[in-house]
């Protein structure tokens, strides 16, 4: 089924054209292509079939780019198409209809959250050096940060340390779910660059610095298993690493800064993916009640299913218009922290439910790997737990409503 993306009429002309441009490259080659382009999660496939997927990929990423979409997070003097965050946002809702599809856009994590921190932080050596290669995609990139003995909630808590020596700074400690920690030929990774045991101000004392994976002590353990499968979420230990001081990326102590700046954008980018994946579970879900007969009748005319189908209604225009609202406020300068707290509790909750009434409504086939509703199931259920989980940011949102009743206002929920 085809992706319905009409005009909206309080939108620009601009934004309305990036969607339905994304919309129409959906649609026509990836949608029909899909059992095609990703046969690597598929048994038995001949190397034959794979190289026939990658260039296919090939074509499909020399038309994005010919659009004009090629890596719309970056600025076009390092390859991008130079798309505001707002823009952005929008085309991700049509972009995520089909997943995977981003990474033919030239949007792939940790990629794209790497290349957002080489923008911001870098010098103009390391952007050349690091970010274009990346953007041209000649290299790949890790981010290196939670740790499995210390709480991913609590960055203060990391323990893996980089000391001067000379001008080299040498890393030790031990990572995992070190994001595609396997194919990266470089990882930034999070550090603390002082003494670890002085509790003065810890969130100032974290450094992000570049690490070439080829560089003697980085030794990759494994990759974790996500949900009982093989993953590239790397477990990795690194013994006496020895880097240049110039792969520090932005002043020493900006990591964790560096680092809010990732995941802040990062949220809202990942909501508006939900969106768009739950836009396509709810298309799957409705087709399949309209053409389904059980017990007498179609299953559009039992009113279970009517109340799924009612229930995803409102939950998908609660969390797009949620994501919306909160994107326009960081694209206008606002201050979206508590925004993007509770979109970041509330999408990924509301992404759960409309996976699960279409898996229901599919039944045996919802859990097949014939759909993708078993793949939005489990990676809605993941993003409870990615970048910061649910009661980290309920803690927050709690916390920054009492700030402003006990300054005497109270809340404006118009802005």
């Amino acid at each position: 089924m085809a992706m319905n993306v009409q005009p909206i009429s309080t939108l620009s002309d601009r934004i309305n054209q990036i969607r339905l441009l994304t919309a129409e490259i959906v649609n026509r080659e990836i949608l029909p292509n899909e059992n095609r382009l990703w046969v690597w999660n598929q048994e038995n496939v001949s190397e034959n079939e794979k190289q026939k997927a990658r260039e296919l990929r090939h074509e499909i990423q020399a038309k994005v780019k010919q659009a004009g979409l090629w890596a719309p997070h970056l600025p076009e003097e390092y390859g991008g198409c130079g798309l505001s965050f707002l823009e952005h946002a929008y085309m991700n809702e049509v972009l995520a209809y089909s997943i995977g599809a981003a990474s033919l856009f030239g949007v792939v994590a940790p990629n794209s959250g790497n290349q957002k921190i080489l923008l911001k932080y870098g010098t103009e050596e390391q952007k050349q050096k690091w970010l274009v290669p990346l953007t041209e995609g000649k290299l790949e990139s890790g981010f290196s940060m939670t740790e499995p003995d210390n709480a991913g909630s609590d960055p203060r808590s990391i323990k893996t340390t980089a000391r001067r020596e000379g001008s080299e700074w040498v890393i030790n400690g031990h990572k995992w779910f070190t994001s595609n920690g396997k194919r990266a030929d470089f990882l930034i990774v999070m550090c603390r660059t002082d003494d670890p045991s002085d509790d003065g101000d810890r969130n100032g004392k974290m450094t992000q610095i570049i690490v070439p994976t080829d560089t003697p002590g980085v030794n990759v353990v494994r990759g974790v298993a996500v949900w009982g499968r093989p993953s590239d979420h790397c477990e990795i230990i690194y013994d006496n690493v020895r880097v240049p001081l110039e792969n520090q990326l932005g002043q020493t102590g900006s990591g964790h800064q560096a680092a809010q700046d990732r995941l802040g954008a990062g949220r809202v980018y990942h909501c508006m993916n939900s969106v768009g994946q739950m836009w396509r579970a709810f298309d799957l879900m409705v087709d399949r009640a309209m053409n389904r007969e059980v017990h007498g009748g179609l299953l559009e005319t039992k009113q279970f299913i009517q109340g799924f189908i009612a229930d995803s209604y409102i939950d998908i225009q609660a969390a797009r218009l949620m994501t919306i609202h909160t994107a326009e406020k960081m694209d206008s300068g606002g201050d979206a922290r508590t925004d993007i707290s509770a979109l970041k509790i509330f999408v990924p909750e509301a992404f759960h439910r409309v996976a699960d009434r279409a898996i229901q409504v599919w039944g045996a086939a919802g859990v097949s790997g014939d759909l993708p509703l078993a793949a939005m199931y489990q990676g809605a259920r993941t993003l409870r737990l990615a970048d910061g989980p649910d009661e980290v940011h309920k803690i927050l949102i709690a916390k920054n409503v009492l700030k402003q009743y006990h300054a005497g206002d109270s809340w404006d929920f118009g802005n």
